[in-house]
């Protein structure tokens, strides 16, 4: 016989409650331990539109001309949890992320990706083709499952010692749905495994390696770096990354792995970046020239280091002179 005490309406009532709370977990979908899925049960595609703004207009300090000519690596993308990262800025480049920086190589990045797929921490990886020029578009069509909203991507800059533009663990899920549209600027950083100032600074390793860090207008502040405009608070945009969701029929009808959006196709326009003279230091001065017993000259010259550009400041004069007293005459007697 049951005790009175087991059929009370309280014990009911406790029951009934840890019942309700057991089929609300069953019914919601699967979400791994770092919380990052998305609650909808709904995967996601969305076209992904590489943009490259690299111009001797907006970028014009030692922009590469030839040999190579400013250019874009493939890009790389990975959509993924929390439990991956492709890359991250303050932390150190794994072996892939080094080999695609340096020198555009992508298998130890498919590789890295692979082994998070074992995992269950990686969707999809994805590769675009390269731009041949400073200025132009790649694209691709991603598919983020709810597990695995975060997408991560590289594009190396061509050419440079170890520098890239990217976006690290972006979560295209907010307030539980998929977003619809997603543009994000890009900006440059470096890898820390190659210590080049320039973009055509030959290989020279970091030992040992340092984090990655986004190179901004004065930093590294020295003015052989190839990125360095004191007189700009921050970098115009190198690139642009925008993503639009597809519905279910325009998916079917985009068959290309390569699309560009109509609107896309007129360049975006910034403003130019102006470029100030740079001149070396002066040089010693000169013999003092000049008749002996009279004021003679000296001179003292310096040269260009870099032409202004989009109205910079001016060089300033080269040569300057000064009244002297020659010091080699003859005695008088």
């Amino acid at each position: 016989m049951m005790s009175s005490e087991l059929l009370s309406p309280g014990w009911l009532q406790q029951l009934l409650l840890v019942l309700l709370k057991l089929t609300a977990s069953c019914a919601g979908p699967t979400r791994p331990a770092n919380g990052t899925a998305c609650p909808t049960r709904e995967p996601a595609s969305y076209i992904l539109v590489f943009t490259g703004h690299w111009s001797p207009q907006t970028f014009p300090k030692q922009y590469p001309l030839f040999r190579p000519p400013a250019q874009w690596s493939k890009l790389i993308a990975v959509t993924h949890s929390a439990q991956f990262r492709l890359w991250q800025e303050g932390a150190l480049a794994s072996a892939g992320v080094q080999s695609f920086a340096e020198r555009g190589l992508t298998v130890g990045l498919m590789k890295e990706a692979r082994e998070g797929r074992k995992r269950r921490a990686v969707g999809a990886m994805y590769r675009t083709a390269g731009i041949p020029t400073g200025i132009g578009h790649s694209s691709t069509e991603l598919q983020l499952l709810p597990r695995n909203p975060l997408l991560s991507l590289m594009v190396r800059i061509i050419p440079s010692p170890d520098w890239f533009v990217g976006v690290d663990s972006l979560n295209l899920c907010k307030g539980g749905q998929w977003q619809e549209e997603v543009t994000v600027d890009l900006h440059p950083f470096d890898a820390g495994t190659d210590s080049g100032f320039t973009f055509s600074s030959p290989n020279y390793p970091t030992v040992p390696p340092e984090n990655i860090t986004q190179i901004t207008s004065q930093n590294p502040n020295h003015p052989a770096n190839s990125f360095f405009y004191p007189r700009l608070q921050e970098l115009p945009p190198l690139a642009t990354i925008r993503l639009l969701r597809q519905t279910r029929g325009s998916t079917h009808q985009n068959t290309l792995s390569n699309h560009i959006l109509p609107h896309l196709n007129t360049p975006q326009r910034f403003s130019e970046t102006p470029l100030d003279c740079e001149v070396s230091l002066w040089s010693s001065w000169g013999l003092c020239l000049g008749p002996c017993g009279k004021e003679g000259v000296r001179y003292r010259t310096r040269y260009i280091l870099l032409r202004p550009s989009n109205s910079g400041t001016p060089c300033p004069e080269l040569e300057e002179q000064a009244e002297c007293s020659p010091a080699q005459c003859p005695k008088q007697h």
